[in-house]
């Protein structure tokens, strides 16, 4: 693996995401998508096995019912909790947040997680009831701000949680990845039809 390289992609993934902070919703979806069709196409750290066969991720239309701003209750007190990351060994972190405004539409809230080590990042990883079906089975991510991938807060300082912007880990398309998947308490029961779709491997 060359540093340099995947310093490149998470350079190019946290400048798409600034340009996402900066358009309005819909339009900084067509931004990210075509941003990381390009990096699957095109960059070497790509996680396809096959990029020169690749036209287009596969996603849901946009949904901007499925777009949500949300308050955080602090989690206290949480032990940290561990998670396989293959080459990397076991990634700790611990649940320091629960989102405040998913439980109508979706039927659940959703844990925020902080990755500890040096400097430290959100991720916050989930499932659905698209699961394995339209989705990839483990599950996908909204949040991993150790790659850049944030969406930001609003002018009143909620947390933006757009799931037309959840997209699948590495794993989905190479065995050469292992990813921490989502928990027990981050499968929500309804389905989630934004974002990726399971990966189109053939």
């Amino acid at each position: 693996m060359s540093f340099a390289e995947l310093w490149d992609w998470r350079r190019r993934v946290a400048a798409l995401y600034a340009a996402v902070r900066a358009a309005e919703p819909e339009v900084g979806w067509r931004l990210w998508r075509g941003g990381r069709d390009a990096l699957f196409r095109e960059h070497p750290q790509t996680p396809l096995e096959r990029p020169a066969s690749f036209k287009a991720l596969p996603l849901f239309d946009y949904d901007p019912g499925l777009r949500y701003l949300v308050g955080l209750v602090p989690v206290e007190g949480a032990a940290a909790e561990r998670f396989e990351a293959g080459a990397d060994g076991e990634l700790r972190m611990v649940p320091f947040a629960r989102t405040d405004g998913l439980l109508p539409a979706l039927g659940g809230e959703l844990t925020l997680y902080w990755l500890l080590g040096y400097g430290g990042g959100v991720f916050l990883p989930f499932a659905d009831a698209t699961s394995g079906r339209e989705t990839y089975g483990a599950g996908r991510y909204l949040l991993d701000t150790i790659k850049g991938a944030d969406p930001g807060t609003d002018a009143d300082g909620r947390t933006v949680l757009d799931f037309n912007f959840a997209y699948n880990p590495s794993c989905a398309y190479s065995p050469r990845w292992i990813c921490p998947l989502a928990p027990r308490c981050n499968r929500l029961p309804r389905p989630v039809r934004a974002g990726e779709k399971t990966p189109q491997l053939a």
